[in-house]
């Protein structure tokens, strides 16, 4: 009974903790501009389903690819052991579904191999980024905490599937020895390897065993989910809504700002007098920044882009412009507007002040991300084609770089030259409207 209790109460304190911060990080998401992706909603579930549910961007890359299906796979159904586990925990009960039967059989058994194959696939992982040293894991962006995150995820994935497996051996064990409160139930194909090392144990200590490893195993998956927040793999959660939120336009279509729009079709119409008062009633449309300086610029699904970044990579490994030495990295690009998120939403928060009041003198361009890197960027769009989870990185990109143009007028030298023969000639090339057939003339 006394355990029971002291489960229910850790149970609630990890979970206002984990809402919590997740509420942290819809806060931060909400302080951004907003952007209608409302339309197509039968397109978006169907994207949703194929990438995000059904992983269909992952096996571009084989064995990566394969690899975190299992991964993925296994997460998903072993979380059917934990609802188990969840419930003996309040009601004080042993292996409650073990009423199903046949089907309870099948499933432990199931449990069983996923957690071996996670526990391999983890081993694997650890093996491409510690000793083989996958190129894309080494990227300067991934010195530090970065690095580490993910093999703080991999090694808890490994002893968490550990535990699973000789809390399995243990219960079968004390299940054949006839032990009151461990019944009869379950298939243990994989644990049953492990039965000849634990076999010699009292049976004292096989129930101190099992015991240990069950609370190891449950309070190590709540640790698991409250490191989520603080972790690149929060993907895990928003993976979902941002792939339904992706941008269903065509591919390297770029919005309209709306205030330059509305004033170039003023310009095209034939009544329109630009010297004439405003009707009465008529609003002035407040002026707004032309593309983005920081992070408050962006819109919520840019930032929403970067909290589901799961830096694994295959952006920058993709780039054009990267592979040639140049040090444009669209997951570094994501990776900042992250951190920067994360800084303005916690002063804040903490400052209770309006998110149009902010200012530290600070800024996402600038202090995080270079001109330089701006400039390499070649609008490709092999980032976005190549990332599992739809993140788009060249839309930041462009914003960032719609302000130096617009509001800074920084360009290149070699842009500058071509801006201005637009803006003279009506085409980027240097030469009159009128003198462009001439080359035919002379032929």
């Amino acid at each position: 009974m006394l355990g029971s209790i002291i489960f229910t109460i850790l149970l609630i304190i990890a979970g206002v903790f984990f809402a919590r911060n997740v509420k942290k990080i819809s806060y931060n998401i909400k302080l951004s501009k907003d952007v209608d992706r409302s339309d197509n909603k039968d397109k978006r579930l169907r994207n949703m389903i194929r990438v995000a549910l059904g992983q269909g961007k992952m096996l571009r890359r084989p064995i990566a690819g394969f690899l975190h299906i299992i991964v993925y796979v296994g997460f998903v159904i072993i979380n059917i052991e934990v609802l188990e586990i969840i419930i003996d925990g309040i009601t004080g009960h042993h292996r409650i579904f073990s009423g199903l039967g046949g089907l309870y059989n099948f499933l432990i058994g199931t449990f069983e191999i996923l957690a071996f194959l996670v526990f391999l696939a983890c081993l694997i992982f650890l093996i491409r980024r510690n000793v083989i040293k996958i190129p894309r894991f080494h990227k300067p962006e991934m010195r530090g905490w970065p690095f580490d995150d993910a093999n703080i995820i991999l090694l808890s994935e490994v002893v968490l599937m550990s535990a699973f497996l000789i809390m399995d051996a243990s219960d079968y064990i004390l299940q054949t020895r006839g032990v009151p409160h461990y019944v009869e139930a379950g298939a243990f194909p994989v644990s049953s390897f492990l039965v000849p090392f634990l076999d010699g144990l009292s049976t004292e200590s096989l129930i101190f065993l099992e015991r240990t490893m069950w609370w190891f195993h449950i309070m190590g998956i709540l640790a698991f989910l409250n490191f989520l927040p603080y972790s690149k793999h929060f993907h895990i959660i928003l993976a979902f809504p941002n792939t339904y939120f992706y941008n269903t336009n065509p591919k390297g279509k770029f919005t309209n700002l709306e205030a330059v729009k509305e004033e170039v079709e003023k310009m095209f119409d034939p009544n329109f007098d630009p010297y004439a008062a405003p009707a009465e009633g008529e609003e002035q449309a407040e002026p707004e920044r032309f593309g983005a300086k920081d992070v408050l610029d962006l819109t919520w699904k840019q930032l929403m882009d970067a909290y589901t970044c799961t830096e694994c990579g295959r952006c920058t490994s993709s780039c054009p412009a990267n592979i040639t030495g140049k040090k444009l990295s669209p997951r570094k690009i994501m990776m900042d507007v992250r951190d920067r998120i994360e800084e303005v939403g916690e002063q804040i928060r903490k400052e209770g002040i309006d998110k149009k009041e902010f200012n530290d003198g600070k800024s996402l361009l600038g202090d995080y991300i270079t001109e330089e890197e701006l400039w390499a960027c070649t609008t490709c769009n092999a980032c976005v084609m190549e990332c599992p989870v739809n993140i788009e990185p060249l839309s930041v990109i462009i914003d960032l770089r719609r302000y130096l143009v617009m509001e800074e007028s920084k360009v290149p030298s070699e842009l500058a030259g071509m801006l201005t023969n637009i803006e003279n000639n009506g085409a980027p090339w240097q030469f009159s409207p009128t003198d462009r057939l001439k080359w035919a003339e002379e032929a």
